[in-house]
């Protein structure tokens, strides 16, 4: 039975790993023309998925198994136990409508990212409707217990995360996080110097050698261009980054290429143990963002990391030649209300967060549509970040989340960067931190995170990994407590 289960996963992981392709290529070089038949093989190929893990076949191996636990050792019976939740969500979604909402999708990317181009919200806001009717209707198959139905969407990326949670730890953030947003934005920032032209190919070249000094093995994996930055795990051996680059703006770019890395490394880290079973991957959305967020904010905007390579930048930026160490870290943490998500501040980070919550949950909720979205996102950014955009390119459309189907995704980002504050804490203890990145020997944060993070991969539920590194569960006091202390130093605020 075993030997059959190794197989059917096998098949399962190849399929995955063929979508995977097809999404890296979707999103870095299929021409526009050819989007539409690429979205119908990714259909098939997700259909062949889908009717792998719904076969009766595999449902009575699995079945079979876990009624044989001591046939099992402690890999295995995760993998079971992964599978028959997996299962158990799928199986209650009929198969025309789990292709129809996986052809949506890739169709729906394509529209957004014309639709932003253009700045035309109406070219898609339908599509995008229907993605999020589909995400109602598969969690009404879902819901057990009349629970609430964004909770049954959110514990597809955070398992055991629920509305009552979140609105707890957002309610937090914003009693803290506002206030303080409000003293600095009082303050004032010195005016910009790194805001200037630089060769995209002089760019690239840096970011090849940004991600080679922070741990990230090009010979398992690559870095390539596209709209919407991501990382992308075909197999720890084979991880994909993406970055996007601004000729006027080329922070922009180096902190893209640090956060991605900061997935990459997560990826290529997993045990080899894991290797061949579908627990091979990163854990949760939120655990897997706070490897980012704690490479680009806690690591990539310290000094302490730019202290031990500011010597070679010059080489790629020449704008760094005439700026001192001092006023490049005050400058890559200004804090200012922004419009666009990604380009944002750590401290107002997670405002746009807060944003994005609100509105899906409202639509998940029906109390609102996508009809009138433009409207609501100026209101709510205004509201809670202090800017509001003009143009819906630069507001609801910035992000390719939603029209790719990712409906309860959002909030991963805020739990990443609390659960990244929450680390580091842990991590001060046990580690002279400062010292190692003066001296450039980072992979010992690596390898610090390595043993206590990465090479569970899935093996390990998220909560169960937190607090075993930091003895506790989640706990926003150290993302408040960060963030409080290190703006109060660079604005020279009494708080």
């Amino acid at each position: 039975m075993l030997k059959q289960f190794r197989s059917k996963i096998e098949e399962k992981k190849k399929i995955e790993g063929a979508l995977g392709i097809l999404e890296w290529d979707l999103e870095t070089c299929t021409p526009k023309k050819g989007q539409q038949h690429l979205s119908e093989i990714v259909g098939y190929l997700t259909m062949k998925e889908y009717e792998i893990s719904t076969s009766k076949e595999f449902r009575d191996m699995i079945e079979t198994l876990k009624e044989n636990p001591e046939k099992l050792n402690e890999i295995e019976k995760k993998e079971i136990e992964v599978l028959s939740c997996e299962i158990e969500k799928i199986k209650n979604i009929p198969p025309e409508e789990y292709q129809k909402f996986s052809e949506l999708a890739v169709t729906t990317q394509g529209l957004w990212e014309e639709a932003k181009v253009t700045n035309n919200y109406n070219l898609y806001k339908d599509k995008l409707q229907q993605i999020f009717d589909f995400n109602i209707k598969f969690a009404q198959y879902n819901r057990k217990d009349e629970k609430n139905l964004y909770d049954v969407i959110l514990d597809d990326y955070e398992r055991g995360m629920t509305t009552e949670k979140l609105d707890e730890f957002f309610k937090a953030l914003k009693k803290e996080i506002v206030p303080l947003l409000h003293k600095i934005v009082a303050k004032g920032n010195p005016s910009r110097k790194l805001m200037t032209s630089t060769p995209v190919e002089s760019q690239k070249k840096f970011n090849r050698v940004l991600g080679e000094y922070l741990g990230f093995d090009f010979d398992r994996g690559v870095v390539r261009e596209s709209e919407h930055p991501f990382t992308l795990n075909i197999d720890k051996n084979d991880v994909r980054l993406t970055t996007k680059y601004m000729e006027n703006n080329p922070f922009s770019g180096v902190f893209s290429t640090i956060h991605e890395t900061g997935h990459g490394i997560y990826e290529q880290q997993i045990g080899d143990e894991l290797k061949g079973t579908i627990l091979a991957c990163g854990g949760s959305m939120g655990i897997h963002e706070s490897q980012s967020r704690f490479y680009e904010n806690i690591i990539g905007r310290s000094r302490s990391f730019w202290k031990g390579i500011y010597s070679k930048v010059a080489e790629y930026i020449p704008v760094l030649a005439n700026t001192s160490l001092d006023e490049f870290y005050k400058e890559i943490n200004i804090v200012e209300p922004s419009l666009i998500r990604t380009e944002a501040d750590e401290l107002t980070y997670s405002l746009h967060i807060m944003v994005r919550y609100e509105i899906e949950k409202a639509i998940v909720e029906r109390k609102i549509t996508t009809e009138n979205l433009p409207e609501i996102w100026r209101e709510k950014m205004l509201e809670y970040v202090g800017v509001a955009p003009e143009k819906d390119s630069e507001g609801v459309m910035q992000d390719v989340h939603w029209a790719g189907g990712l409906v309860g995704y959002f909030p991963s980002y805020a739990l990443g960067s609390a659960y990244a504050a929450q680390i580091f804490n842990t991590m001060k203890k046990e580690i002279d931190v400062d010292k190692i990145l003066e001296s450039g020997e980072l992979y010992k944060i690596k390898e610090w995170l390595g043993k206590k993070i990465h090479r569970f991969g899935r093996f390990k539920e998220t909560e169960e990994i937190i607090k075993e590194v930091t003895g506790e569960g989640l706990n926003p006091k150290y993302y408040i407590e960060y963030l409080k202390e290190k703006y109060s130093k660079i604005y020279d605020l009494d708080i």
